[in-house]
């Protein structure tokens, strides 16, 4: 079981990989939990103090990780399959759900998180996942997307960045590498994951910028095009991180969203 705290004294170990994570607010024992699922180059420590304010805002536990090759998490063998958000979806996330003794709980998932998180609720029966919290997601590739990366790269390669992302991330090249390099895989234009939409059966909300510099707002259509289940949608003025971009418009949306969940999940059945 995890040690529930915002500086654990040893990270969680996870199919023999040790992934730096971080809690805040009550335990699974007594509130129900958000997971925190970070963006392609983003870390526990890259929330910033989002985590903290989410657990006080809602009144829920947060759990947030790092996954494999980011922040303090083991480094990642390069380069990454394909179909990695899959996996990590399929073969790690379930198991973080177990040692962390979640009952029940959010996916809250940013960019790939968010991807991942769909995957999750769309490919496996879990239910222990009440909702889902969709900040900026992929469910294919988009031209302007991949343009976006490709500059990326030039600066990692022109810039500092890889400097500055040594702050957080032990493996600064990989962490870019395993991001930038898969997205621009020749064999990754045609990824598609869209059809994990039809398959989820809990209320999602979509917090999307309007100037999200990695996917238009095509993304969200297709959520709401197909899915058979409740979807609210938060469309912000910002770019591609509403939860830094916009938090007070991102957490009162997020807010409004998890105290309804909580209603739902409290009114008693009055049989008929």
């Amino acid at each position: 079981m995890v040690d529930w705290s915002q500086n654990p004294a040893e990270p969680m170990t996870v199919n023999g990989v040790a992934l730096e994570y971080a809690c805040y607010g009550p335990p699974p024992s007594e509130a129900p939990t958000i997971i925190l699922l970070h963006e392609g180059l983003g870390c526990v420590g890259l929330w910033r103090d989002f985590p903290e304010i989410l657990s006080v805002q809602t009144g829920l536990g947060v759990l947030a990780y790092s996954r494999q090759g980011y922040g303090q998490s083991d480094p990642v063998d390069l380069p990454r399959p394909l179909d990695f958000m899959t996996r990590e979806a399929i073969d790690v996330l379930p198991h973080v759900l177990d040692q962390a003794g979640i009952r029940r709980c959010i996916l809250f998932g940013h960019s790939d998180g968010a991807t991942i998180a769909a995957i999750y609720a769309g490919s496996v029966e879990d239910h222990r996942v009440r909702g889902l919290i969709l900040e900026a997601p992929h469910f294919f590739t988009e031209e302007m997307g991949l343009a976006e990366i490709a500059r990326a790269r030039e600066t990692f390669a022109t810039t500092d960045l890889k400097e500055k992302m040594a702050k957080y991330h032990r493996d600064p090249e990989g962490a870019f590498r395993g991001w930038c390099d898969t997205w621009l895989d020749p064999g990754f234009e045609d990824w598609n994951v869209a059809d994990v939409i039809d398959y989820i059966r809990v209320p999602i909300l979509v917090v999307q910028g309007r100037g999200d510099q990695y996917g238009t707002l095509a993304q969200i259509e297709e959520i709401e095009t197909r899915a058979y289940c409740p979807v609210d949608t938060a469309i912000l003025d910002c770019k591609h991180a509403p939860h830094l971009e916009a938090p007070k418009e991102t957490l009162d949306a997020v807010g409004e969203y998890c105290a309804r969940l909580l209603r739902i999940e409290a009114a008693e059945v009055v049989p008929a």
